[in-house]
């Protein structure tokens, strides 16, 4: 089984990309917090995860999501591999987002607050 299910804060601005075929992804990234007590004291660990998402949700989630704001994700894990320059092996875990729930949302512009839209009825995903 191949799921994740995550929420945390978008810390940068998203930016869509489109592939040659036209379609939307975007790439941003998430902090989630954690925190639990060591020797008496509380200590906060923040992990930073990266997520991808494609079509319809990377659109929708560049346009109403900004830098700070709480989002869910629903997706899986991907892993990609490449060689450095070097003959280093490297590789990086990231989430393929098939669902981002907008938590808080402030439009980008008054166009965008006509259309937000209505995360009881989330009906982002292709």
């Amino acid at each position: 089984m191949n799921s994740v299910n995550i929420v945390g804060r978008n810390v940068r601005d998203i930016e869509v990309k489109y592939t040659q075929s036209g379609k939307a992804v975007a790439k941003f990234s998430i902090a989630v917090g954690n925190s639990y007590m060591k020797d008496g004291e509380k200590v906060e660990d923040v992990s930073f995860i990266e997520v991808e998402c494609w079509g319809v949700v990377a659109e929708n989630t560049a346009k109403f999501v900004l830098k700070g704001h709480r989002v869910g994700i629903t997706g899986k894990l991907k892993q990609s591999s490449w060689e450095t320059e070097d003959g280093g092996k490297r590789s990086k875990l990231y989430v393929v987002a098939q669902n981002v729930e907008f938590l808080e949302t402030k439009p980008k512009s008054n166009e965008a607050e006509n259309s937000a839209p209505d995360n009881n009825n989330n009906g982002w995903a292709e």
